[in-house]
């Protein structure tokens, strides 16, 4: 029988999309002022491999991604999820875009082995975790690299993407470092 462990903190990431920048920029904001200070920001990525998000949120647009500063408990993972929905349902009211959805905030987290997505739609390879909310592995870290899997999305395929999940990895690595050092 193996011995419960807590789980190790992971590192909160966000990916924003939107064909205004604007809107981007107001949930960056809004991400700050709930979860604290973003450490790393992607730079802004054109969003094209798929045209799902055009009727809703128009042509043209743009994706970027935030980690940030402070480890999360995956368990919180829920929590964050529905608090993203209810900013882009704020965002909806708030941003004169002319589009039914003007931002798209989907939050994660990376721990060293993985990044897992947070959604509220089921599929055969998502797993449940509370309040409506299911948990995907979108990668994997091995053999020195991010790994797709089957289902993975074609954007969260891409190279440069992966570069920022790196720094992300990265990242995390030297908190759990700072956290373990004493002061």
């Amino acid at each position: 029988m193996g011995n419960v462990l807590p789980t190790a903190d992971a590192l909160l990431v966000a990916a924003i999309f939107s064909r205004d920048l604007g809107a981007i920029d107001w949930a960056k904001a809004r991400l700050t002022s709930e979860w604290g200070a973003i450490a790393l920001a992607s730079p802004l990525y054109d969003h094209e491999e798929t045209r799902f998000y055009e009727k809703t949120m128009g042509p043209g647009l743009k994706k970027c991604f935030v980690a940030m500063e402070r480890l999360i408990d995956p368990a919180t993972l829920p929590s964050c999820k529905i608090a993203s929905n209810t900013w882009e349902e704020e965002g909806a009211k708030l941003l004169a875009s002319g589009v039914a959805r003007p931002v798209n905030i989907d939050p994660g987290y990376i721990t060293e082995a993985k990044l897992v997505l947070a959604t509220t739609k089921d599929r055969d390879h998502r797993i449940y975790l509370s309040q409506g909310i299911f948990a995907e592995v979108t990668l994997h870290f091995q053999a020195g690299k991010w790994q797709p899997r089957p289902w993975t999305y074609p954007d969260y395929q891409r190279a440069d993407y992966h570069e920022f999940f790196s720094q992300c990895r990265d990242y995390l690595r030297s908190q759990k470092i700072r956290q373990r050092s004493p002061d």
